[in-house]
């Protein structure tokens, strides 16, 4: 899993409220168990018109916003159904970070677990974020996952808080199974002592 450590990019502004997973990756698109591709489905149903044609109003769609690395977004963002496919859909395109208020629980696990940071600050940092936000590629706004902190296009910081064992993983690349990986010598040790002492299973 590639490493989180700070990313300075363009913020993509949604301030809109319960953005949920079928909102992120409708369900047409679940059929599929890798984790590549899916990023030019992200956001399909507000993306795309009827007649596949572009969205000229959808944020993404804007030239300003089609290399944007952050959404900055509005409270409960990945609510509904637990599908792993929001997290990849979001990074695929290139997203490597979502600011709310609020996230739904399992998609925030599940954002941990592909690289993806999720930064949960109070409404009036989030709306200083996103009116940073909306001035497109003329506003960076910057993520340290080290020193926790956003710091806003101005310079202005705002400190969060991240579980250490979360954050030790995002700084690594670790997630469950790298952490496993980890621990292989220790593994193969056990398994070579056990099947000494116990030859029978």
């Amino acid at each position: 899993m590639e490493k989180f450590t700070t990313l300075t990019g363009i913020a993509a502004p949604m301030p809109l409220v319960n953005i949920d997973t079928d909102m992120i990756i409708p369900k047409q698109f679940l059929k599929t168990i890798h984790r590549s591709g899916l990023g030019k489905n992200l956001f399909d149903e507000m993306r795309y018109n009827p007649d596949g044609s572009e969205n000229p109003d959808f944020v993404l769609n804007k030239p300003a916003y089609r290399d944007a690395q952050i959404i900055v977004a509005g409270d409960n963002f990945g609510c509904g159904s637990s599908r792993e496919h929001a997290p990849w859909a979001l990074k695929d395109f290139g997203i490597r970070a979502v600011i709310s208020t609020s996230f739904a629980d399992i998609f925030y696990n599940n954002c941990f677990q592909n690289g993806i940071l999720p930064v949960a600050l109070p409404q009036d940092a989030v709306d200083a974020l996103m009116r940073d936000a909306e001035n497109g590629a003329n506003a960076r706004l910057t993520i340290d996952l080290e020193n926790q902190v956003v710091i806003g296009a101005d310079g202005t910081e705002y400190p969060f808080q991240i579980d250490p064992h979360r954050r030790h993983n995002l700084l690594n690349g670790l997630d469950d199974i790298g952490l496993t990986l980890e621990k292989a010598a220790s593994i193969s040790s056990y398994e070579q002592q056990a099947a000494q002492s116990r030859p029978w299973v």
